[in-house]
């Protein structure tokens, strides 16, 4: 029940604020006030939504015509999002089980109305992507962190989700491959037993690939193809830079597409039509956004080697997605106050560990190289002036 006294609900008094993107607000004040910013704090590529996309898109305003779509997205998308499955996974994925919403942000929210009711506990990573704590909280589910170790490649284990469930039953476990903020990948065989070990604790299992086509060597195991079952949410934020187009999909079992459709027609109507069309079109984009992850591997390799030098040691070599998860152990204990200082100091921006991690989060940043090769060089100078 809400306080009278108050006019915020407590549901929303409890959601947490997003710290990359309270950095990214001062950091755009520090960009109007005519200081320069290097922009490590949030995953935003570097890169336009891809040539083919933007062509869909203006033909489609030239068009005139923007509508309503069926609440599941086009037939063509969804149909194209199956074939990708095949084509990138060897997995058959109906196109019927297939849903478009507005980008990964909403996909979360079906699937935690559409999976739990409220009270249920759901186990996420810490470190890990902090609005998953926060839309579960607003829905009224209670977010459960598995703490993971960076000895251990901050990889979830079976073993960790059984503990967790000992303490007190889960009703879900939502795991992301590759990570945020690490870049940790789970191999299918982790994939493997982490599902089994759902299937045999009665654990709803969901898998976030919002990274997938952003790795470095080996590529990403989908969900799919050692659960079917498994809800799997992706988005064309990243690997396809459309973030602000706001599109993305889920794959869900048969059972739960109809419930799914119902909440979505009552919560967004349908996502976009006009991304819609050009997430269509982006998926023959392949040789463009191939260029820009090679960009990003180039960012990486320079951070990699840069950074310990600096005093920001035990960087996680991520293996996909595009950030760094640094320890900053020998130089601060307070990483909200040590980002705030290498903005107004350095004119870098980075998300304080705190963001991922609520409990040992104070001595680690995460720094984003989506910006690619140049804007990595830039921040390694600009810190090598600070640091030293």
């Amino acid at each position: 029940m809400s306080d009278p006294a108050s006019p915020v609900s407590r549901r929303a008094a409890r959601v947490a604020p997003f710290l990359a993107m309270d950095v990214l607000a001062a950091a755009a004040r520090r960009e109007r006030q005519g200081g320069s910013v290097v922009h490590m704090e949030v995953g935003q590529p570097s890169a336009p939504a891809p040539k083919p996309a933007i062509a869909a898109a203006q033909s489609a305003l030239a068009s005139g015509r923007i509508p309503y779509t069926e609440a599941l997205g086009i037939a063509p998308l969804r149909e194209r999002i199956a074939r990708h499955y095949a084509d990138a996974y060897g997995v058959t994925v109906a196109p019927e089980r297939v849903v478009v919403t507005t980008g990964s942000s909403a996909g979360f929210v079906l699937a935690f109305l559409s999976l739990f009711d409220a009270g249920g506990r759901v186990a996420i990573a810490a470190p890990g992507y902090p609005a998953y704590r926060s839309v579960l909280q607003a829905v009224d589910l209670e977010p459960v962190g598995l703490t993971l170790r960076a000895e251990d490649g901050f990889v979830p284990t079976a073993a960790a989700l059984r503990a967790a469930h000992a303490s007190a039953p889960l009703a879900g476990l939502l795991v992301m491959s590759p990570a945020n903020p690490s870049g940790t990948m789970i191999d299918e065989a982790g994939l493997r037993s982490l599902a089994g070990a759902c299937r045999e604790l009665n654990v709803r299992f969901i898998s976030d690939e919002i990274y997938h086509g952003l790795t470095y060597g080996v590529p990403a195991a989908t969900a799919l193809a050692v659960d079917p079952d498994a809800v799997v949410i992706n988005s064309f934020s990243k690997y396809y830079c459309m973030t602000g187009w706001r599109i993305g999909w889920m794959v869900v079992p048969e059972a739960l597409v109809r419930p799914i459709e119902r909440l979505a027609q009552n919560l967004y109507i349908s996502a976009p039509y006009l991304s819609q069309v050009a997430a269509l079109a982006a998926f023959e984009a392949t040789e463009e956004l191939e260029a820009v992850k090679a960009d990003y591997g180039r960012a990486r390799a320079l951070l990699l080697n840069e950074l310990p030098g600096l005093g920001l040691g035990d960087v996680h070599p991520a293996d996909g997605a595009f950030y760094l998860y640094a320890d900053v152990a020998r130089l601060t204990n307070d990483s909200i106050g040590f980002c705030r200082r290498m903005l107004d100091e350095a004119g870098v921006a980075a998300t304080p560990g705190l963001d991922f991690d609520p409990d040992a989060g104070a001595h680690h940043l995460r720094l984003s190289f989506a910006g690619g090769e140049a804007e990595a060089q830039e921040a390694v100078r600009r810190l090598k002036g600070w640091l030293r």
